[in-house]
């Protein structure tokens, strides 16, 4: 017994099995779909092992790749800028030059300060203050998610607790767009419905709308006065021009929409792991576009009270620099260039070697990724039988492809396919 201020107290309740247990119930989380792919490549011990599940490019000889622009304005940053806090919105300069990338260097919105735009952390961070946004203001909504997604789009609304639904948009027989389908669901949805739209690249697809097929989606959305969130991982990285990439997102607001954007230098800059990103509405105007920013600004403080320096100044030199800019446009159109490479020797290789399956989607497809139509059981082969490893919805990413590695790849996808 123990006595405390005369209290007689039983000693095993200061054993350490005795202790209240507050986590007693948490299980282990699920492995994340994609970054458990990482996990099991790295535990592999094969000499032959290949990991195309990683969203992050790689150049020829599968190494990482940090761009001369980045290391250009990262020799100007250091010992020459502080390190002082952001405001809460961020980084002007970023958010300015990035609002340019998507509406264009002449936009009128931007002139006519019509757009709320705060620094994010990266396209996850800007989507999930988008999705707080979204409840806090219009909380009896839904949004709306293509079949299929990135995995975490799921996540970051679910946390938000915004209601999902989805909406078709691959045709597996096909392997392109079941255009059809989506716009009869465009056209069911309930009026003013929200829908999570990818600007281009689609993950994990790769497949993109055509212009005129934007164009008919824009108009529906009209017609049914729905709000259009695009997440634009990829421009530039799609097809090597940032212009063309942010299509999507100037016809919508050629016809007047309303619309919201998360972009992100992830993929586009090789900024990864700086978590820099962009959160921009469009409102209706300059009074509306303050209002909405102090909010967003509001949901951002308990979340991170504000976004981190140094990504933001980097991207802000290239972007402010015309040498470097110019110098970052050649970069990034030879990332693209050399996937949409690998996407014509990986097709050519698999029909040369006599593959019954038609590999036409793997060049009609753009981006990072390729929805290749391997089965669940097919990516098992893969990875138990060839060390392959890759998401088993069949995504392979094409930056993970590199001369070293596609005829090792070929052999294995024609092996586990062969038999149809």
């Amino acid at each position: 017994m123990v006595i405390r201020r005369g209290v007689v107290i039983p000693r095993s309740l200061f054993g350490a099995r005795s202790i209240c247990s507050w986590w007693k119930n948490v299980e282990p989380a699920a492995k994340d779909p994609i970054l458990g792919v990482t996990e099991a490549f790295l535990a592999d011990t094969s000499p032959n092992k290949v990991n195309v599940g990683v969203g992050a490019y790689r150049d020829d000889n599968g190494k990482p790749v940090v761009l001369d622009c980045v290391r250009e304005a990262e020799r100007r940053i250091a010992g020459n800028l502080n390190m002082e806090y952001l405001p809460m919105g961020g980084s002007v300069k970023m958010v300015e030059e990035t609002l340019k990338l998507a509406y264009g260097e002449n936009s009128e919105l931007i002139k006519d300060r019509r757009i709320a735009a705060v620094q994010a952390l990266s396209g996850t961070g800007a989507c999930r203050v988008f999705a707080d946004f979204q409840k806090r203001f219009q909380p009896d909504t839904q949004i709306y998610i293509p079949v299929p997604t990135w995995s975490n789009h799921h996540n970051i609304w679910r946390d938000a607790q915004v209601p999902q639904r989805t909406f078709h948009y691959y045709d597996p027989g096909t392997k392109g767009l079941d255009f059809a389908s989506l716009m009869d669901d465009v056209k069911n949805a309930p009026d003013g419905s929200f829908f999570l739209l990818h600007a281009c690249a689609h993950n994990p697809t790769g497949v993109d709308p055509t212009e005129d097929q934007w164009r008919e989606i824009s108009y529906q959305f009209k017609v049914k006065k729905h709000f259009a969130f695009f997440d634009m991982a990829y421009q530039g990285f799609a097809s090597g021009d940032p212009e063309r990439d942010a299509k999507a997102i100037r016809i919508f607001i050629e016809d007047g929409h309303l619309i919201g954007c998360a972009q992100s230098y992830a993929k586009n800059m090789g900024l990864y792991g700086q978590r820099v990103g962009c959160l921009s509405i469009v409102c209706e105007d300059e009074l509306q576009a303050v209002a909405v920013k102090s909010q967003l600004q509001q949901i951002a403080r308990p979340m991170y009270s504000n976004p981190p320096i140094h990504g933001a100044l980097v991207v802000s030199i290239i972007l402010t620099d015309p040498d470097l800019k110019s110098l970052w446009l050649d970069e990034v159109k030879g990332m693209a260039d050399r996937i949409i490479g690998m996407r014509a020797a990986l097709r050519e290789k698999l029909e040369k070697m006599g593959s019954v399956i038609s590999w036409e989607h793997m060049t009609n497809q753009i981006g990072m990724f390729c929805y290749s139509g391997l089965t669940p059981e097919q990516v098992d082969r893969m990875t138990n039988e060839f060390h392959i490893y890759m998401t088993r919805n069949g995504r392979i990413s094409m930056a993970g492809v590199n001369t070293g590695n596609i005829d090792y790849l070929a052999n294995a996808i024609h092996e586990v396919t062969k038999s149809g």
